[in-house]
């Protein structure tokens, strides 16, 4: 994938350093006291794997990988100069939301997806809010926090935001635990639920009834997306017998539902 190759906008990534907790409040103690240019040069290098780790949420939206590293060592630095040494938290906890932040605004920019300039303009304002939220409490702020701060209504702010954010595949994992994962359509609701539940349990039955081989067809033509040609290669039949065997099957299956 692209997040690995090993040289990103001019830097090899298989040697970026990475600095220890205490080595970062250090160096973040000795900037802000002296603005001292090698301080913050030491931060950003030690800090860059931490990016690399942030953009890989984004990396599969057609985007440049080295464009995405560049608008996220922005976001590191805006983290930099306004993290809140006297706050209890860690950098690293305050840095992610500040890059994740900052590529949100990068992609909304260029979003193709045409929204209109009021939405727009709340969302812009809200995802202010929200940076400047993160930056006095040195934590991400809920949807209510955010509305409060630009006085706006909570479903108005969840509106624009999503607005401006790319669509999300409903077979995009959300959650995996011991290879049992769970996808976004997992997680949608439908009315017809139970129709659709009882629909599944006689299509599941009905294909059982079916001959392995006219089985195997209509498992490589509809949940491999093969062509009919393609099968007929693989199973060492014809297009046509493919053709006929297919079309019988799903008369058996539509006869049986």
């Amino acid at each position: 994938m692209a997040y690995n190759k090993v040289v990103i906008s001019g830097i090899n990534t298989s040697k970026l350093t990475v600095l220890k907790e205490s080595e970062k409040i250090a160096l973040l103690k000795e900037y802000q006291a002296t603005g001292s240019k090698e301080a913050k040069d030491k931060l950003i290098n030690g800090n860059l794997r931490l990016v690399l780790s942030v953009i890989q949420k984004f990396t599969n939206r057609g985007e440049d990988v080295d464009d995405l590293f560049q608008i996220g060592v922005v976001g590191l630095i805006k983290a930099i100069n306004n993290f809140d040494l006297s706050k209890e938290v860690r950098f690293s906890t305050y840095c992610v939301p500040m890059i994740a932040g900052e590529l949100r605004r990068f992609l909304r920019d260029y979003n193709h997806i045409k929204v209109s300039r009021s939405m727009r303009d709340l969302a812009y304002k809200a995802m202010q809010a929200k940076e400047q939220l993160t930056t006095d409490n040195q934590k991400e702020p809920t949807i209510e926090e955010v509305a409060k701060k630009i006085g706006a209504s909570k479903c108005d702010v969840v509106m624009a935001l999503e607005s401006v954010s790319d669509p999300v595949s409903l077979y995009e994992p959300v959650y995996s635990d011991s290879g049992d994962t769970l996808y976004v359509l997992d997680q949608i609701g439908d009315k017809n639920d139970v129709d659709n539940w009882l629909d599944e349990i006689s299509l599941r039955e009905a294909i059982k009834a079916l001959h392995p081989r006219e089985k195997n067809i209509l498992y490589r033509r509809f949940f491999q997306g093969k062509t009919q040609v393609e099968v007929a290669n693989e199973i060492g039949i014809s297009q046509a017998q493919v053709s006929r065997l297919e079309k019988g099957a799903l008369m058996k299956v539509k006869g049986q539902i």
